[in-house]
């Protein structure tokens, strides 16, 4: 079962509705169109613009201002590779420069068969744990390029 609706504008315009009446809507319509679709498609700027009276700009803006908004689709798998300075300390990005050569992949992208789009995240909390990553939201501690394959074997199951 995919992880996310394929871009739909009339499912998203439907969405945008059920949020419009929210206090400070824009964010909260940006997510819940993440939630759906996996990111924020292009045509959704003019849809929430218009529902909110602001400017494509302004909501263009947002979607690029804020880390977790993504423009594009993503991979079936979320991974995310912390950053931090514990994890540093424990030789992340040795490790991850393993781990983006082995998907084949930088940061931001996606694999070639479309599995896992990697992101940096910058703590998860786990730094008595590191290197630490997330899966899915699922959390890796002491993380080894190993590990992440071994998971996103899982996850594929």
């Amino acid at each position: 079962m995919p992880r996310f609706e394929p871009w739909d504008a009339q499912r998203a315009s439907g969405i945008i509705a059920e949020h419009r009446h929210l206090e400070g809507a824009t964010l909260p319509i940006l997510h819940a169109l993440q939630e759906t679709f996996g990111y924020v498609d292009a045509g959704a700027v003019p849809l929430v613009a218009d529902a909110l009276n602001l400017s494509r700009a302004e909501v263009h803006g947002c979607i690029t201002f804020y880390h977790d908004f993504r423009a594009h689709p993503t991979g079936r798998h979320a991974v995310k590779l912390c950053r931090a300075e514990a994890c540093q300390a424990m030789g992340s990005d040795r490790l991850h420069a393993e781990i983006l050569s082995r998907l084949g992949t930088g940061w931001h992208g996606t694999t070639a068969d479309g599995n896992a789009t990697v992101e940096p995240v910058y703590c998860l909390g786990l730094c008595s744990n590191a290197p630490a990553a997330l899966v899915d939201g699922e959390p890796i501690a002491r993380l080894t390029a190993d590990s992440l394959d071994a998971a996103l074997s899982e996850a594929r199951a």
